[in-house]
């Protein structure tokens, strides 16, 4: 960092990182954007834990129960009622005093919520994708700077989302479970250890990402759901879903194609100077679950054991993975010069099947803002923030 951009908004910032940590839980407000399934999760959660919590949604309807009934029930790991300060379908009220943006939508919304929110953020805001997906701090930061917005918030993205959960009603979630450790990275770089305490102050399952790539390029659900709907799509369609999705799924000539795009994920980051996790080894960190090759680990893991397939190829496992994970790494594949033959054309059927061009609205190398760029411009941006 040089000393030209600590005089600048930067000390500005450390200043507010120390105000923040100091600030009583009550009197920190979070504005959760998007009331699905994770969304009303989180925003239950955080209001039974204390946080003062407003809930955004761009269409009433769905809301209209939480402001009924002034908050949400949660069951399940997580028990109790979250009152909530504000649920609105206006944004510029749910985020004018907020402290913490959780964005809890579809990738495939990052933009649109980019976009939106855009006219009413403020410089010390902290925005949190929940998750990222692939590029996903990437392209909220490239629509942000499209926008001509001068001091930008502080970015940051979720390697995966924290919960597993459901909504039974619409001010009634489910948490089935809650991940031990989710690693989170802020463009730039630097700001990772502050926003990390800051958030830890409710989630301490939040742990320092090494960078926004490292988060991205392990972003394990690119190689697990595209490919595996895809290429069940008929089971699928003819039972609706009525199979283990991973165990009877995942055959062993199905997971021979999951390893192939595996390291050409791998590939990819390694072009850019990032180690990234196999899906093995991802296996063994998150489950436990070893194996000579992909189709013995994912085999051996007794967390999948009863999950059922998609009842549906219109699902989030293509229509939000395709374009929002597979597509930036193809993207950036060809820009690098490494070859991705394989995720091409689970893009490309994928696409077919669905009707849909994935690589129109997916997330490629111009829409992140990075297209032309150098290894050394990329991995710089990931530390400075700057182009």
């Amino acid at each position: 960092m040089t000393k030209k951009v600590m005089k600048a908004s930067d000390k500005r910032r450390v200043q507010y990182i120390k105000t923040a940590l100091k600030k009583d839980k009550k009197d920190l407000l979070f504005c959760i954007l998007g009331a699905g399934h994770g969304g009303l999760a989180m925003a239950g959660h955080l209001a039974i834990k204390g946080f003062r919590v407003n809930l955004y949604n761009r269409g009433r309807t769905r809301i209209h129960t939480v402001i009924q009934r002034g908050g949400i029930k949660v069951e399940g790991e997580v028990k109790g009622f979250g009152k909530i300060e504000l649920a609105s379908s206006n944004i510029k009220e749910c985020m004018e005093e907020a402290d913490i943006l959780m964005v809890v939508v579809p990738a495939l919304a990052h933009r649109f919520i980019a976009e939106t929110c855009a006219p009413y953020l403020k410089e010390n805001q902290i925005v949190i994708l929940n998750p990222g997906r692939t590029g996903g701090a990437l392209e909220f930061h490239n629509v942000l700077r499209k926008q001509d917005i001068k001091k930008l918030p502080f970015i940051a993205e979720a390697q995966t989302f924290l919960y597993a959960s459901r909504a039974l009603g619409p001010a009634h979630a489910k948490i089935f479970s809650v991940k031990n450790s989710i690693p989170l990275a802020t463009l730039p770089a630097y700001w990772i250890p502050g926003i990390q305490k800051i958030i830890n102050r409710a989630f301490p399952q939040f742990i320092p990402g090494d960078n926004i790539f490292k988060t991205s390029f392990d972003n394990i659900g690119a190689i697990f759901h595209p490919a595996l709907t895809i290429l069940n799509a008929g089971w699928i369609e003819d039972t609706h879903g009525d199979f283990e999705y991973y165990i009877q799924g995942a055959s062993e000539s199905v997971a021979r194609a999951l390893e192939r795009l595996d390291k050409e994920r791998l590939a990819v980051a390694a072009a850019l100077g990032i180690k990234a996790l196999s899906a093995k080894a991802w296996l063994y960190t998150a489950y436990s679950a070893a194996g000579k090759d992909l189709y013995e680990a994912i085999h051996d893991n007794p967390g999948y054991l009863g999950i059922n397939a998609p009842d549906r190829l219109h699902h989030r496992y293509v229509d939000e993975d395709v374009p929002m994970s597979l597509v930036p790494l193809a993207s950036l594949g060809e820009m690098l010069k490494v070859e991705t033959p394989t995720i091409r054309a689970v893009i490309h059927l994928a696409s077919i099947m669905r009707g849909i061009d994935f690589w129109e609205i997916g997330r490629t190398v111009e829409k992140l803002g990075i297209k032309g760029m150098s290894i050394k411009g990329i991995r710089l941006l990931a530390v400075t923030g700057e182009l």
